[in-house]
């Protein structure tokens, strides 16, 4: 039987220039400085080709850390990324774009895909993944609008 996959997506708005929110959300030092209560700690794991392809972040609250290694890099419009060693999903990929629009400001998207790890363990992950992702994608505006 061949995997299930599975996928979401994610928008958001902010008044801040692409530049700002792609700095905030590729950083893997300073997701701790605004993607809190979910992540409390965070750091380069390796720092890849200046900290860009290969790159990998640590983000959560030990002894709970993701590690997520980047695999796109495009300097303010795009940010592709899978989990790097253990993970609750299989082929996780993610990708967050970010685009200007007609207001002067960004509009966000986050997109994600997966197998399941186990069978019938794919809709529970979905809905993890989906609300976690929804919610750092808030707290990105937010911060970026606020000028973090």
């Amino acid at each position: 039987m061949p995997d299930r996959r599975y996928s979401f997506e994610v928008h958001g708005v902010s008044t801040a220039a692409p530049s700002v929110l792609f700095r905030l959300e590729t950083d893997g030092s300073r997701w701790s400085t605004w993607a809190r209560p979910l992540v409390w700690q965070s750091r380069w794991a390796e720092r890849g080709d200046d900290g860009r392809v290969g790159a990998v972040r640590e983000v959560g609250l030990w002894p709970v850390l993701a590690r997520e290694r980047t695999l796109e890099y495009e300097p303010d419009r795009r940010h592709v990324y899978t989990f790097d060693g253990l993970a609750p999903v299989r082929d996780y990929r993610a990708e967050v774009s970010f685009t200007p629009n007609a207001q002067g400001g960004t509009d966000l998207r986050w997109t994600g895909s997966f197998s399941e790890r186990f069978p019938g363990s794919g809709p529970v992950a979905l809905v993890v993944l989906r609300t976690v992702i929804r919610f750092l994608a808030a707290q990105l505006v937010k911060a970026a609008d606020n000028g973090r």
